[in-house]
């Protein structure tokens, strides 16, 4: 009974946040000392817990590193035109029938490139959507179009915060994970371009405002310099470089490039580092943002949300809910528990960063006592509850990108790169198409 009413106080207070627009920051910290106290009804001493829980947070200490680092990439990358680069290039290549086509791979290459799908959603996608509604084209196809375009990257890349935390908490490799991830991604990827191409020969684009073309070309010195950031980042993990170094030569290229060909003072781009970019001209509502502090609320969730990790493992409290779960595993299968325990938490969390910790912690040592991997364990994560958290209307992955691009859910079920993964994932692993070992 305690630990139902220590869920039920978590979840209230998680309502409550979202209701009233507070940080999920209090709600998890409202669940820490839920939590803490069924601990102590269960006979652990406070200071016992404390260590559980310190134990826990060890996980988002790498977490946090990395976070942070994208933090300042996000900023950089707008200060030294990468995006903007992207944003031109792939404007000018759209003819009428090919609007919706360029707007996934380019959604695609830059939440692939950057790790964030609401960094994406919030340039590439809001760039888009106006093209869109001026041009004559659907606004919730092209919504759509962006949502499985920026979950390409959110799931997969290397600069993922979802990949990098998933990494952490299962004890994997996160460049043996990305590898893994683009394998299963191709059969998905390839029916997702299919439906858009046909999608965007059926609405094609009346016309296209150049107006956007000669703000970036004003406020940018569009140069091919302005992709070695991006080179750096897509190229040296290939090279064997580590993810973080592969971040910082990013980041430090971008720096040399903002002060140089944009002529940005070295005194506003670290100030944009740290609290975020802000532009010069008039593509403030589309460029503004990134830095170290975007990424604050992030860091916290995963530092608190690590805690509960500890607590769980060292109290044995969700044991009774293992069990169920373990029996419905037996009948269907890991990779279907999965995805049911995506969608249970997701409902209920309405948090990515929450729901995957979640079903780490509940389902780790169902995974290990059935004789999986960690690495199949951390595939599955990735292939539902990571890309699933765009597809419950009432999760922030899902309403924030919405909310930016002004439509609402119906764009959700032609999103359908967030549901071919899962659905091929699960139909190839059932047909022992897929065999995940250690790389």
């Amino acid at each position: 009974m305690a630990i139902i009413l220590s869920f039920a106080v978590f979840i209230g207070a998680m309502i409550l946040c979202i209701l009233t627009g507070y940080t999920m920051v209090i709600a998890l910290f409202i669940g820490l000392i839920a939590f803490i106290i069924c601990g102590m009804k269960k006979g652990f001493k406070l200071g016992e817990l404390v260590n559980m829980s310190r134990r826990g947070s060890k996980d988002a200490l790498v977490v946090v590193k990395v976070l942070f680092t994208i933090g300042f990439i996000t900023a950089v990358w707008r200060a030294s035109g990468t995006i903007a680069l992207f944003v031109y290039y792939g404007m000018r290549v759209i003819t009428p029938n090919l609007f919706l086509i360029v707007t996934f791979l380019l959604a695609c290459l830059l939440s692939y490139a950057l790790g964030t799908s609401f960094g994406v959603a919030g340039t590439v996608g809001v760039i888009f959507m106006a093209l869109a509604r001026s041009g004559g084209v659907n606004p919730v196809i092209t919504a759509a179009v962006v949502m499985s375009g920026i979950y390409f990257g959110d799931r997969g890349s290397p600069v993922s915060s979802s990949a990098t935390l998933v990494a952490a908490i299962t004890k994997t490799s996160l460049l043996d994970n990305v590898k893994r991830m683009a394998k299963t991604a191709i059969v998905p990827f390839f029916i997702a371009l299919a439906l858009y191409g046909v999608l965007s020969f059926a609405n094609p684009i009346h016309g296209v405002d150049n107006t956007f073309m000669t703000s970036l070309q004003s406020e940018f010195n569009i140069s091919l310099w302005c992709i070695i950031p991006a080179l750096c980042m897509s190229v040296l993990p290939l090279l064997k470089v580590s993810v973080l170094h592969a971040m910082w030569a990013s980041i430090i290229s971008g720096m040399i490039i903002s002060v140089s060909l944009e002529h940005m003072s070295f005194v506003s781009l670290i100030k944009g580092m740290f609290l975020g970019y802000v532009s010069e001209g008039n593509l403030g509502n589309i460029m503004n943002g990134g830095g170290l502090i975007s990424m604050i609320e992030v860091v916290a969730i995963v530092a608190i949300s690590s805690t509960y990790s500890g607590i769980f493992e060292g109290t044995q409290m969700l044991r009774g809910l293992q069990d169920k779960i373990g029996g419905l595993m037996n009948k269907v299968g890991r990779f279907p528990s999965m995805v049911i325990m995506s969608v249970i938490t997701l409902s209920i969390f309405c948090n990515q960063t929450i729901a995957t910790m979640m079903c780490n912690d509940i389902m780790k040592k169902l995974y290990k006592d059935s004789g999986a991997t960690k690495e199949e364990l951390a595939l599955d994560m990735e292939n539902s509850v990571i890309l699933m958290a765009g597809m419950v209307p009432w999760t922030i992955a899902c309403s924030v990108p919405l909310a930016f691009m002004q439509v609402g859910y119906e764009a959700v079920p032609l999103a359908v790169f967030l549901y071919l993964v899962p659905l091929c994932y699960g139909v190839q692993k059932k047909n022992k198409l897929i065999y995940v070992k250690t790389i």
